[in-house]
């Protein structure tokens, strides 16, 4: 029958579906007795039906016990290797075929049962992902981080019950060989645990999944026991300092907690944290990528300030990423308890790296006392070509309390501009038409410029992720986002939550 379908010119897909069907209901009736001959040559017989078509539960099942029983078996590579692989590519969803997705770590389990069975695993997933910079199956990373997920949940819960059964038969003075058999059975499940780990360390190296596998685990979807568990966090570390070394915001941001309030991965490493048993050295890598990307603003420090001890703690020690958040969080005023304040100008100056950047900031805040005294200019408007360092060393000759308008228009000012506009304290009116001021100078300006009520934004490369954030400015009053990458939700939450607001040019957006 499997030859006739295979060689049928006839092109239905019932066809292919009958003879599975009829192995899955021969399999419910009788394997137990059946010998590993006839095991070996069922699979073989049906591996041509399988290129095309989903292993029915019944089938899954069969293909388990047979990676179980015969995991060094030749048939696992030869025969199963082609039908996990269409199983990762297409299926979209394990929660309706859960013993499809077992069958997939049995048969992962089965290749780290090999010699350098490690390796082979991590061959096998590398396969998966082919020699291109970018994976051609979406399906496929999702489904190995479900597959490893599951697993290691059910390796925890094993585990738990392993170690409980323990504690009886030490109590109960069992016999030493049932020790042992115990002590065996947990190794077991701490070689599973290693093997599904060295999974995600490996989806890691590759650069296109990194911000797929950071939305995935930016929830925390591990049990309390993994978190806690060192083999557990040698891979966890590994994957977190990828993920907070990759240039790309969207990658590194997702180490933050997925929602406000809730613990992220950064919270999670802080000294004194469920994760931290390495004096502090991956939250020391996150915090350096923040600081140095797109978290160096007023809210992320505010957040921080809930951290300040652990921050002053790593700060004695050098830290020069802990001092930095310290200066900034003071430069900022953050921090409003004076005790406090004080306690990190001490625990600054107690260190020659710290008293350095303290002395830098002092000499920061007296250059901005100077810029902010009234006098000079109420308007102002850059010539065009202008930089960003431009418009620092004009800024930094004179006073401008009293500057209301300025405009930048048609000038080459970026995002990095902002730190110098946020020490304006009268701005009201600012035109950055057609300028590369994008979204993270956006989120900076949005902190500190209250006053401001015009703002002209036309031909900006900002989009919904920075214009958002104009949701605090509760003074706008004119607000110009032409051609700019505005969404009508957007636009829609800008109307409900800016009441000042009076005029919005929004002609070439989505929001048109």
């Amino acid at each position: 029958m499997i030859d006739l379908t295979m060689t049928t010119p006839l092109q239905d897909e019932e066809i292919y579906q009958v003879p599975l069907e009829l192995v899955s209901d021969l399999l419910q009736q009788n394997t137990a007795s059946m010998s590993r001959m006839a095991h070996e040559n069922i699979i073989v017989a049906l591996a041509p039906l399988l290129e095309n078509n989903h292993p029915s539960p019944e089938i899954c099942d069969f293909f388990s016990k047979h990676c179980k029983n015969s995991p060094r078996s030749n048939l696992v590579i030869e025969m199963f290797t082609p039908v996990v692989q269409r199983i990762l590519k297409h299926n979209m969803d394990f929660g309706k075929y859960p013993r499809m997705r077992m069958f997939v770590q049995d048969y992962i389990l089965a290749l780290n049962s090999q010699n350098e069975g490690l390796k082979v695993v991590q061959n096998f997933v590398k396969s998966m992902h082919g020699p291109a910079s970018t994976c051609p199956h979406p399906r496929v990373l999702p489904n190995l981080v479900s597959v490893c997920l599951a697993a290691v949940y059910s390796c925890f819960e094993e585990r738990q019950k392993a170690l409980t059964t323990l504690c009886v038969t030490v109590l109960c003075s069992v016999a030493v060989g049932d020790k042992n058999t115990l002590n065996r059975v947990l190794q077991d499940i701490e070689e599973k645990v290693q093997c599904f780990m060295a999974i995600f360390s490996t989806l890691c190296t590759f650069e296109d999944w990194r911000p797929g596998l950071g939305s995935l685990l930016q929830p925390i979807p591990f049990p309390d026991e993994a978190l806690a568990h060192e083999k557990v966090l040698i891979h966890l570390r590994d994957i977190i300092k990828k993920l907070a070394e990759d240039q790309r915001c969207m990658v590194h941001m997702t180490l933050l907690g997925i929602r406000e309030n809730k613990e992220g991965w950064f919270q999670l490493f802080c000294p004194g944290g469920l994760c931290c048993n390495d004096e502090g050295e991956a939250f020391t890598v996150m915090l350096e990528k923040f600081m140095a990307c797109c978290c160096r603003r007023k809210k992320f420090l505010q957040n921080m300030s809930k951290m300040l001890g652990p921050c002053m703690l790593l700060a004695l020690r050098e830290n020069t990423a802990a001092i930095e958040v310290m200066c900034a969080m003071l430069e900022l005023e953050v921090v409003e308890n004076s005790d406090t304040k004080m306690q990190m100008v001490t625990t600054l100056q107690s260190t020659q790296t710290g008293k350095k950047q303290y002395a830098a900031l002092c000499e920061r805040q007296i250059a901005l006392r100077e810029l902010q005294q009234k006098g000079g200019p109420k308007k102002l408007t850059l010539p065009s070509k202008s930089t960003d360092a431009d418009l620092a060393k004009l800024l930094s000759c004179g006073s401008f309390g009293n500057l209301e308008c300025l405009s930048l228009a048609f000038t080459q000012v970026t995002s990095a501009s902002a730190e110098h506009l946020i020490k304006l304290p009268s701005l009201r009116y600012l035109n950055l038409w057609s300028t590369q001021f994008g979204d993270v100078g956006l989120q900076l300006i949005s902190e500190h410029l209250h006053k401001l009520q015009v703002l002209n934004l036309c031909e900006t490369p900002v989009t919904d992720k920075g214009l958002i954030s104009l949701t605090s400015m509760k003074n706008l009053r004119k607000l110009n986002l032409n051609s700019t990458n505005l969404s009508a939700l957007t636009f829609e939450g800008l109307k409900e939550k800016l009441p000042a607001l009076q005029e919005c040019d929004v002609r070439y957006t989505d929001a048109w």
